[in-house]
Formats: C-alpha cells, structure tokens, sequence
C-alpha cells in the first residue's frame, strides 16, 4: 500500500483519498498498526477539537503507532488538526499535551479588525502560503510557488521552538503564523491541500512521485 490514512474517528478521512486517487496514489483508510507499519507514506488528517483527538489517539494506542512509523524514517505527513497534534501542547478548551513530537504550542487567533476589514475566527477560506527563508527543495512543496493559494480552515495556529523547522508561513490579519513544517521525516501543513485545487494536488503529485 502506498499510503495509510490514520483513522481516529475525527478526520476528513474521504476527501485525503480521494485526493490520493486523482493522482494515482493507492491509499487506505485504517486504524491497524500492522497495516500503517506497512505503508510507504502515513498521513494524519484532522478536523476537530485538540483534547479529544488525542484522546482518541491514546486509547486506540495510535500514538505509539505514529512514533514507531516515524521511527522508522519514511515520510509522515500531518494536514491540519494533524499537523498541531505533534506539537507538546495545545491551549484549546484548556492545556492539552500533544504528541511531543515537535516543540512548541497551538495558539488561538484572536478576532480584530484592520482597517475596517474584519478577521473573524475561525479563518476559513484561502489565503497565500509564503516561504520562510527555508528551501522548499527538499520538501514536499518542492513543485509548488510562493505565494500559492491554499484552503484553510482553523481558529488555533502552531509556533514552533525552532524557526528552521519552518518552510512556510501565512498571514490573517495582523498574525503572520507557521503554516508548514519540515523536520527530518515529518511534513505538516495548516492549509487542507486535498480542498485546494491543482496547487494542492501537487502535494500529492510530489508524494506520488518521490514515495509511491
């Protein structure tokens, strides 16, 4: 199997597949750990609360799954609630720990207006992804642009420890937030590109092309 989706009862499971089919990618959406062990990419979606993914997390013992498989140093891709998930902590509904797999914390956007303009919470809909100063070349938004148009939809941001980790960021308002990370193995993103067009299917292109 290409790709194993991880299913924990909270992600927008069928429109990653679909994704994965357009571009010819064979993927699954599972909860065995034998079967996501097995699989050249991992991919954890989310849409939901933090405190609750988690915990759907644990008590399925798919958060040992996703150390193991990224113990074994093929690629995990985390796309929005998935990607904060690895982070150490969340402050949403209250202090939550993560994964611990990345260092820093999930932030809430605070609602304000700029020059009449309104930035409500959460953000939803698209806005551009801009490179931080890191190489997308060993990345998977290697065939992507600056300022690419990507969907979003989310009222937490992450802020990560270490700034290298960052490939791109975003602007809402006056928040200029992470919006991709890459850190050895793990590539997670913010923006949802299953929902965002062709620019978002050359994400998938690239997994296809450099892992399936």
């Amino acid at each position: 199997m290409d790709v194993a989706i991880i299913d924990y009862k909270m992600s927008n499971l069928y429109s990653v597949q679909a994704a994965c089919k357009k571009v010819g990618i064979s993927s699954v959406i599972t909860s065995d750990r034998n079967v996501i062990l097995d699989a050249n990419v991992a991919i954890l979606p989310g849409v939901g609360a933090f405190g609750e993914a988690l915990s759907h997390l644990v008590k399925s013992k798919l958060d040992e799954c996703i150390y193991s498989f990224i113990d074994s140093g093929k690629p995990f891709i985390g796309i929005c609630l998935g990607l904060q998930l690895l982070f150490d902590s969340s402050k949403e509904f209250g202090n939550h720990k993560g994964l611990g797999l990345i260092k820093g914390t999930v932030k809430k956007f605070q609602l304000h207006s700029n020059q009449s303009i309104k930035y409500p919470v959460p953000q939803i809909g698209w806005n551009k992804i801009t490179q931080s100063g890191n190489s997308w070349k060993k990345s998977l938004l290697r065939n992507n642009h600056d300022n690419d148009f990507m969907y979003f939809v989310h009222s937490y941001y992450v802020e990560p420890e270490d700034d290298s980790i960052v490939i791109s960021k975003t602007t809402y308002g006056d928040k200029e937030y992470c919006s991709a990370i890459q850190q050895n193995n793990i590539f997670a993103i913010q923006f949802h590109p299953e929902k965002s067009g062709d620019v978002g299917l050359n994400i998938y292109k690239t997994i296809k092309k450099e892992y399936c």
